[in-house]
């Protein structure tokens, strides 16, 4: 049996062909797929792009029924700084809607919605809640996408336009290269991020240069659509100015064009560079980039074109975050003259630095290989594996924790769910990327004022960290979100990895006051009973089916067992560090009740109904995201995942439910059942070409679904505290696994 450890485990011994690896899975199209646009990235910035390369056809990918929502919301330009928030008729804040809960400490406030609809008007408190669940919200910051200009008009491409078409994400570089037939010319597009700023390149080479084709670049107004980040109808209500050439910035014969862009409170910049170059601007908030010397249309041209997205650093753009190490901090800032502080690069400059980053991101950290297995699955799911680390990377990396379609497009308006940030991120550190696991971690230290306040109000001691938020952590008005728990020891359980991952001292300075605040909360939010301490009401479990009878909910059972488990926790943590231990912690923890049991499976909660069948059959969690602790019996656990796979409602599911199967079923050492689970044909189990986890119509790709996949797959191979001492335990005997890298779970 291992011992507890916190470095790598063994791995196994032949090295993988790494590059061999990654690019059998690059990303290949020749036909519009609506549903699997791919993106490029660095976790703080990203573009999704269409078949061309760019974002010509916004009609062809829209989300939902195309009468509800409009086009092109898979199409974006999203960063981790762009937030915007529409003037509201007057001030509102949470008061409106707290209302009085009991609890068994007495009556506790907390944010509900309680507006309603009159007269099928909207009442002040609705209207109140309405702004304050939508703002802030993620802005999309352009659409740049290629135009026709015939006879002094100028028209957008339509799919009709193109033909011939043929894209390749090619991985292990993440540039994306594009080509196909217009008006009878040949185009090929080669598309990048940079790796360490909010810059893309963009290399066009065609005849069709000089026959008419352009690229356009239209600017929206912020929206609080649930999904849409772009409001292309108020046009009046922001305001969009372009400068330059301006001499200056004239370096290697490339030339600068700065747009300065404002929405209200938002202000940010857009610094188109190139050489040979004209940028014009054609309308109230669209730009028209062509050649500067158009030459015929039988002359092959290239246009090399840059683009650099800047935040002003106030307002509602905040300043752009680092989201690892080596980025160039300097880089990519408003000057206080106006100016950008940007460097011209041409496209080749953006291509080649993607080129040297991705080689290097794949080459360090972990690495599972599946191909020699006999298993057909086996095939599909280091697909997945592939193209879930580098979509987790480009979206889930970043200064903030992610939403939860990540810098795609606007998922409950591009507000973050605290819940969710263990799915995003933790297969970061168990993968050993901890760098790009800090920076997201690293806010929680940004809200804990806040959050402060949130579990004084309450009456409780420590943190009480919010649910819907944007960077700023207020909570949003909600009959579900506020009532969740959950939350409450991820940032414990995170810092937990990273301390595995790299066990020094400095992990734990750093994260100590996170730490020890969530547990300060936890400890004084369980409430002592004849039985011993339990948790509620009112709460709402992570199986958010109970929401209707939260005031009465109690124990839910993989709650008690991350309570436990946090507390333990971050009780290691202060011995550690040399600290007095907090004796109301362990006692907590110690007198946890056990969770209810019903015919020998774990139920949901501990009240009426008990448990229902649909949702997220989140008591597996207590023995798979988490590892075995005193409240928890293997055997009885085991019979309730036997009873969830045999009778659960599939289609109200979520992408991280079948990773969760996986690893409960990995730690009860039934490999077969959690192979089973990450390959189950479920709706909500959908991995798409391009390797998003789609869930439905209006959620088209889910991140923690990619996510929880990574933790899964890095248990199975790697192992956990304890567990049995043979090769990638949590796989099958007969399967083939090469694995590097990884870190031990707990």
């Amino acid at each position: 049996m291992h011992s507890q450890s916190t470095i790598p485990s063994p791995q196994s011994p032949a090295a993988i062909d790494r590059k061999v690896l990654v690019r059998r899975h690059n990303v290949r199209q020749e036909h519009l797929d609506p549903r699997s646009p791919v993106s490029v990235g660095n976790g703080e910035f990203a573009f999704t792009m269409d078949l061309t390369g760019l974002q010509s056809l916004p009609g062809a990918y829209p989300v939902g029924a195309r009468d509800e929502l409009p086009p092109g919301t898979l199409l974006g330009t999203q960063t981790q700084w762009g937030w915007h928030s529409v003037p509201s008729e007057q001030p509102y804040d949470l008061a409106a809607s707290t209302v009085l809960y009991d609890s068994p400490r007495g009556p506790v406030p907390y944010v509900d919605m309680v507006g309603d609809i009159v007269n099928d008007r909207e009442t002040d408190t609705s209207l109140a809640e309405t702004w304050l669940r939508a703002n802030a919200h993620r802005l999309d910051l352009g659409r740049i996408g290629f135009r026709w200009m015939e006879d002094g008009t100028e028209r957008p491409l339509t799919a009709a336009d193109i033909a011939g078409t043929e894209q390749t994400l090619d991985l292990w570089t993440g540039v994306v290269t594009s080509r196909f037939t217009l008006a009878g010319h040949s185009v090929t597009v080669t598309t990048a991020c940079h790796p360490d700023r909010d810059q893309l390149g963009f290399r066009v080479e065609s005849s069709a240069l000089g026959a008419g084709l352009v690229v356009g670049f239209s600017f929206p107004y912020g929206s609080e659509a649930w999904h849409d980040a772009a409001d292309w109808a108020s046009v009046d209500a922001h305001t969009t100015q372009l400068d330059g050439p301006d001499p200056s910035q004239v370096h290697d014969g490339r030339t600068a064009w700065t747009v300065r862009r404002e929405l209200d409170n938002s202000r940010y910049q857009v610094v188109i560079s190139g050489s040979d170059l004209t940028v014009q601007q054609t309308g109230q908030h669209r730009l028209r980039i062509s050649p500067a010397h158009a030459g015929g249309p039988d002359t092959a041209k290239v246009l090399d074109l840059s683009v650099d997205f800047v935040s002003s650093g106030d307002g509602d753009c905040i300043p752009r975050g680092d989201n690892r190490p080596a980025a160039q901090a300097a880089e990519a800032k408003a000057t206080p003259e106006g100016g950008t502080g940007v460097e011209l690069s041409p496209a080749r400059s953006v291509i080649e630095a993607s080129a040297a980053y991705w080689p290097e991101f794949w080459s360090s950290g972990g690495a599972i290989e599946l191909d020699a297995t006999a298993d057909p699955r086996a095939k599909e799911l280091e697909r997945r594996i592939v193209l879930s680390q580098y979509l987790t990377a480009i979206n889930c990396s970043g200064s903030l924790p992610p939403q939860e379609t990540g810098l795609v497009c606007n998922s409950w308006r591009g507000r973050f769910h605290l819940e969710m940030h263990w799915w995003h991120a933790a297969h970061f550190a168990h993968w050993n990327r901890v760098e790009l696991l800090l920076p997201s971690l690293r806010w929680y230290s940004t809200v804990l004022e806040t959050s402060r306040q949130t579990a004084k109000a309450q009456g409780f001691e420590g943190v009480r960290w919010p649910k819907q938020v944007g960077p700023e952590g207020r909570e949003s008005p909600s009959p579900i979100g506020t009532f969740l728990i959950w939350q409450q020891p991820h940032p414990i359980h995170l810092a937990e990895l990273v301390y595995r991952a790299n066990p020094n001292r400095e992990v734990l300075e750093e994260f100590a006051e996170i730490v020890f605040e969530s547990a300060a909360f936890m400890a004084s939010f369980a409430h002592p009973t004849s039985r011993g301490f339990e948790l509620g009401p009112p709460l709402i479990p992570a199986q958010e089916s109970y929401g209707s009878i939260r005031a009465k909910v109690t124990n839910p059972t993989f709650e008690l067992a991350y309570w436990q488990w946090g507390l333990r926790t971050a009780s290691a943590w202060r011995e550690r560090l040399g600290l007095e231990p907090v004796r109301a912690w362990s006692d907590v923890a110690d007198g946890m009740v056990p969770p209810r049991v019903i015919d020998g499976v774990y139920a949901a909660i501990d009240v009426e109904p008990f448990t229902i069948r649909t949702d997220h059959p989140s008591m597996l969690c207590a023995l798979g995201v988490l590892p075995q602790t005193d409240l928890i019996d293997p055997d009885i656990m085991r019979a309730t995942l036997s009873d969830v796979l045999a009778d659960w409602d599939w289609g109200s599911t979520w992408g991280w439910d079948y990773p969760v199967m996986a690893m409960t079923a990995a730690r009860l050492e039934d490999p077969e059942a959690a192979v089973d689970a990450l390959l189950l044909s479920a709706g909500k189990n959908t991995v798409l070409t391009n390797g998003h986890n789609r869930q439905t119509d209006s959620l088209p790709l889910y991140l923690p679904g990619n996510g929880g996949l990574l933790a899964a797959v890095a248990l199975m191979a790697a192992g956990w505290d304890n567990g049995p001492e043979r090769h990638a335990p949590g796989f099958p005997s007969d399967w083939t696994v090469a694995w590097e890298g990884l870190v031990q779970a707990p």
